[in-house]
């Protein structure tokens, strides 16, 4: 198949591919896409034939990704993703930021739009600008005495290929006031597609994991979604701000850290203040810095 082919179908290569990687079994991934198991091994040749290395090997039935195929895995992904999310008007770039919104009737509301990280400083004191000021005195490292102060309200995660792994949930963080005691310590070691919210929500957290963890910066993001708040539960709005940033274990290795901070203090392009206001007010976090420094736990 020549490379005008390849390009007119390479949304269906890239589903064949993202979808054996993620069941690593052929029948599992032919039901996934309702097609057929001749289809999906052609479209794994052709693409292995168009980048020139293998994508998967198979032992005892069962396949495998190679390393080729785990370097490959998240820009499929995200091309995926985006294609996806363009095609249905719900992905642009607003100066050369990006900006996410689902449409009316979409399973989930999901509205999303990242921010210069200069808007921390414009903003001025708070709980971000001070996050801020203590990754630059720390120089990323998590363990440093300036992080100390700020580490309850810090979710902290691990790469271990191939997923992100939760290795820390802050007493104070947005996760444990939202989600509770229980859910907060049951989640350690969980990867993203096991913590509350499921697998939609962790593909949507993966994208600005994978930005820091490759750039080893930072990233700020507004965002207005719903999330259940417990088993069983109908979602509740939620409205946030979320600081994203590259740091290091004490031996060196990488550690990505979030804070999620709940707020009305959002700008998303198109999303009225109504449904940013619409999460409920005493889910609002408040942060007072003089109290932090007395050991005090902000009031949530």
């Amino acid at each position: 198949m020549n490379e005008i082919q390849n390009q007119a179908i390479l949304h269906e290569l890239l589903r064949s591919f993202t979808t054996l990687a993620e069941t690593l079994n052929l029948s599992r991934a032919v039901e996934k896409l309702q097609t057929t198991r001749q289809t999906v091994r052609r479209h794994i040749r052709i693409l292995e034939e168009a980048r020139k290395a293998p994508l998967f090997i198979v032992q005892d039935r069962q396949y495998h990704l190679t390393e080729a195929g785990r370097q490959a895995l998240p820009e499929a992904l995200e091309l995926l993703y985006r294609g996806e999310n363009w095609l249905a008007n719900r992905s642009h770039n607003i100066n050369g930021l990006l900006h996410i919104r689902t449409a009316p009737g979409d399973a989930i509301i999901y509205h999303l739009q990242q921010h210069p990280v200069s808007r921390i400083w414009q903003q001025g004191p708070g709980i971000l600008h001070d996050t801020l000021q203590a990754w630059a005195a720390a120089s990323g490292e998590l363990e440093h005495p300036a992080m100390q102060r700020l580490r309850p309200y810090f979710m902290v995660y691990r790469w271990a290929d191939p997923d992100w792994i939760l290795t820390e949930i802050g007493d104070d963080s947005s996760f444990s006031s939202w989600f509770g005691w229980v859910h907060s310590r049951s989640s350690i070691g969980r990867p993203l597609d096991r913590l509350p919210g499921g697998g939609s929500f962790a593909s949507l957290l993966a994208k600005p994991l994978e930005d820091i963890h490759a750039n080893h910066g930072l990233r700020l993001d507004h965002i207005h979604t719903r999330i259940p708040r417990g088993d069983g539960q109908e979602p509740t709005p939620i409205s946030f701000e979320r600081l994203t940033l590259g740091c290091r274990y004490p031996d060196g290795s990488f550690a990505m850290v979030n804070l999620v901070w709940r707020t009305y203090d959002l700008e998303i392009p198109d999303l009225p203040e109504a449904m940013i206001r619409s999460m409920p007010d005493e889910l609002i976090m408040n942060f007072d810095a003089a109290e932090l420094k007395t050991g005090q736990s902000a009031q949530v």
